[in-house]
């Protein structure tokens, strides 16, 4: 089985987030709908004295802005980070500036300060979003002390006490902080999720390119039966028609001899997509097939012990997505255990249970609920057994990709898979399927 080299736990977000430019002018437009709707009601539908010529040019300013970036890039275009936080940054001063026209912290409207924090918390970098709400919390300071009054009725004037300004600024800081954390948190953990699937559909596309290549072989072996075949009749009528002291007749049986050898080599090819009792490209035995998943993990130490039992006979389909997921639990399990590891399977009319055990130290209690998502691994250097420290198996550090990717293959196989520690005896993972699931039917070949 080919190695699959997996991305780090650093490197699971992309390295270059980008917005596309249609999505923050799509916003935009809203911005520009919802502040005209609120002067238009403000001023004419309640009569309530404010700048609206100021207000009607900063609210310009943002369509003029929505109007170039349309006449200059196509919509489809990304933006990159720095981009996008440029973008970012004028709607926040396009809003700081609306709103020390019309009240500053007292405008219940400083609530739309959160929106560009949580376009940057789930499209950009951490430390992009950090610096985005630093500039936020620092305009929302400036208007709380740079403002014109609040739009009211002039008969009865609104003046709100310090100490409940105080509590909006406080209340509007938590609110983006709060907001902040969670949009990012969700989105780099649906990043996250992601890229392990990415690393999941690679390694299955690896195996599946594999077993391409073996119907390539078969089908080259067809198409070059015929060539070869002629080359070794002719070479037959030279090696008969020169004379015996001939100082080519070496050569010809050389070309001969090797074209022979040709055909051979091609006929076994050729066998693959033939033969009817084929092992690797029809059907095989489970507990042939534990064996095969099972050997590249022998020679480290552990002892590994396989058996196989159930109803009747069990032929299985070497299906990429059940050997790769296989291949990860017992590579696990290997990397864990004391000195032993068991696989054992057993089948029903209806169902193919394998459970693989080792005698490690088990789950560790503290990922034992959440085993199973990506990134989730308790696994190190220092916890390799002393059997193969110094080998490659000792010296890797968990990624937590395997239990995902083995869980997320057996799911999509149609099977499952329970994790559970034996007291005294370490660890274990059972792996159910519906027979009908692994058992490939026999096919009639006319």
């Amino acid at each position: 089985m080919a190695a699959v080299t997996f991305p780090t736990r650093e490197t699971s977000v992309p390295i270059a987030p980008r917005v596309r430019l249609r999505t923050l002018v799509f916003l935009r437009w809203l911005g520009i709908a919802g502040q005209s709707t609120a002067i238009i009601i403000v001023f004419l539908g309640l009569r309530y004295e404010l700048p609206v010529e100021l207000c009607a040019a900063e609210i310009g300013a943002s369509v003029l802005f929505n109007l170039m970036l349309a006449y200059l890039y196509p919509h489809s275009r990304q933006l990159n980070e720095p981009e996008a936080i440029l973008h970012l940054s004028f709607d926040i001063v396009q809003l700081t500036a609306l709103l020390m026209l019309t009240g500053g912290i007292e405008n219940p409207f400083t609530l739309l300060y959160i929106a560009p924090v949580v376009i940057s918390a789930t499209n950009l970098r951490l430390t992009a979003t950090l610096g985005l709400a630093g500039f936020t919390l620092a305009c929302v300071t400036l208007i709380s002390f740079l403002h014109w009054p609040l739009p009211w009725d002039p008969y009865e004037p609104l003046e709100l006490p310090l100490f409940y300004l105080a509590g909006n600024w406080i209340s509007l800081t938590l609110g983006i902080g709060f907001t902040l954390i969670y949009a990012w948190r969700t989105a780099d953990e649906a990043r996250g999720m992601q890229t392990a699937l990415a690393v999941a559909q690679e390694a299955l596309a690896r195996e599946q390119h594999l077993s391409d290549l073996g119907a390539l072989a078969a089908a080259t072996a067809h198409e070059l039966g015929t060539p070869l075949g002629t080359i070794v009749v002719v070479a037959r009528e030279l090696e008969r028609e020169v004379p015996p002291d001939a100082p080519w007749l070496d050569d010809i049986r050389l070309l001969r001899s090797q074209a022979d050898r040709c055909r051979e080599i091609l006929g076994k090819l050729a066998q693959r997509d033939t033969a009817e009792d084929d092992v690797e490209a029809q059907r095989l035995p489970l507990g042939a097939l534990l064996d095969e998943i099972v050997e590249p993990h022998r020679g480290f130490g552990i002892d590994i012990k396989v058996t196989a039992k159930g109803e009747g006979t069990l032929s299985v389909r070497r299906r990429p997505e059940v050997l790769h997921a296989l291949g990860n639990l017992i590579e696990n399990a290997v990397d864990f255990a004391e000195s032993a590891v068991t696989v054992d399977a057993t089948w029903t009319a209806s169902e193919v249970k394998i459970v693989i055990s080792d005698d490690g130290p088990g789950i560790d209690v503290e990922v034992f609920e959440r085993l199973g998502e990506p990134y989730v691994t308790s696994r190190g250097a220092a916890q390799a057994t002393p059997a193969i420290q110094g080998d490659l198996r000792g010296d890797h550090q968990g990624m937590g990709l395997g239990f995902f990717i083995a869980k997320t293959l057996t799911e999509r196989t149609g099977g499952s898979i329970d994790f559970s520690n034996t007291p005294g005896k370490g660890a274990q993972v059972t792996a159910r399927w519906p027979r009908t699931a692994l058992e490939r039917p026999t096919s009639s070949k006319g």
